[in-house]
């Protein structure tokens, strides 16, 4: 069941984002994927990249932050009236730490697929979004559960799948 929030453009962004879940996914990644959009436009995109670089904080949130901060270089624009303007479309809950970027940033609307039942800090594990510290960024809204089974699915998939970077399992098998 889809939110009644959702409108046919939010829909579309949405479609977009999944996209980039499954280019994660086709490279090896957790298959998450995220669009950034201000003004009808896509400011900044991502996924996963934490397997690739090696480095953790690789989220598909942290990659499409860094290419808003990036266009608003290069168009001349103040990044926090960007951000404060800005709707972020993606396929699973943000993290803990990704929300706690995001109420920092100000994004006023996040709009995502399933929740995060490990990680999620948009009410799953922690809620961010919400007023929890004071003085600390600002509150978001969230838009919760579209295509969810498609997002469960997505990582189900990769799950199944043997991770070429885990390392090698100390544990003697018996004979």
């Amino acid at each position: 069941m889809e939110p009644a929030e959702m409108t046919e453009e939010m829909k579309s962004w949405m479609e977009r984002a999944f996209q980039m879940a499954q280019d994660a996914l086709d490279n090896g990644e957790v298959p998450v994927g995220c669009l950034m959009v201000h003004n009808k436009q896509i400011v900044g995109q991502g996924r996963n990249e934490v397997n690739e670089t090696k480095n953790a904080t690789r989220h598909a949130e942290m990659v499409a932050i860094d290419q808003v901060l990036d266009w608003c270089k290069r168009n001349d624009k103040n990044s926090v009236q960007v951000f404060e303007n800005t709707v972020l479309y993606v396929t699973v809950e943000p993290c803990i730490m990704c929300a706690a970027a995001l109420r920092l940033l100000r994004i006023p609307l996040v709009v995502y697929g399933c929740c995060n039942e490990r990680f999620g800090g948009c009410g799953s594990i922690l809620n961010v979004a919400e007023n929890l510290v004071p003085n600390t960024g600002t509150p978001f809204k969230c838009i919760p559960g579209y295509e969810a089974k498609k997002s469960v699915e997505l990582l189900k998939t990769f799950y199944k799948q043997e991770n070429p970077n885990a390392p090698k399992s100390k544990v003697r098998k018996k004979e």
